[in-house]
């Protein structure tokens, strides 16, 4: 082999080694990341102290990719008469006046490379604060778990070694809730339990 296809190769193994270190080491990991935000938003005060579901806000996080941010209109169903004068809630309805979302600041972010599905994990019982952490103690959000790809695995392989069961859903979820308003059919709800096996190969977060 000449010095040129050995140098090559070098260079292939370096640019691996470093991807894969990006995966699970520091590189991605923005852990404590808590940026200020344009809106003094408590979720202590909303999560917490006045127990709103996670997904009266965050509408997708059951049945796709992402969560999704509420628009600004989401705040004002109930802050057209609650706190309607305090310097934050102005801010909120200056926006909705405005028809211009607010330009929250990201908390967390995973690589392009890897492929999340909230709806997946929301589905089989996983719980928020798994992945957030306590968010409804939090007057700002912060990234409190590192989200590397190794953190990512080891929930996975703990979770499939203990034989642990998804949720059977007792009411309508939302998706199925709009089938129901249009007058479509629903499929029979499962009975049985489904048992979890998340996945660990490489094509399942990367593809």
């Amino acid at each position: 082999m000449s010095r040129a296809s050995f140098r090559t190769l070098g260079q292939a193994g370096a640019l691996l080694a470093l991807g894969l270190g990006g995966c699970s080491g520091p590189v991605n990991n923005q852990q404590g990341h808590m940026p200020a935000q344009p809106v003094a938003f408590s979720h202590a005060v909303h999560a917490g102290q006045y127990e709103l579901d996670c997904q009266y806000c965050h509408v997708g996080a059951e049945q796709s990719r992402h969560a999704g941010v509420p628009s600004a209109s989401v705040c004002m169903n109930c802050h057209t008469q609650v706190k309607k004068d305090s310097p934050e809630i102005q801010k909120v309805a200056a926006a909705v006046a405005a028809n211009a979302p607010i330009q929250w600041v990201r908390v967390h972010r995973l690589p392009d490379h890897a492929f999340f599905n909230h709806a997946s994990h929301v589905t089989a019982g996983l719980k928020c604060q798994t992945c957030h952490g306590a968010v409804e103690q939090m007057v700002r959000v912060e990234q409190v778990e590192p989200m590397t790809m190794g953190w990512c695995l080891d929930c996975h392989r703990k979770t499939g070694a203990q034989g642990l069961t998804a949720p059977i859903a007792s009411a309508p979820r939302k998706g199925e809730l709009l089938a129901l308003m249009s007058g479509e059919p629903l499929p029979e709800p499962s009975k049985l339990p489904r048992t979890l096996q998340p996945p660990s190969d490489c094509s399942s977060c990367h593809r």
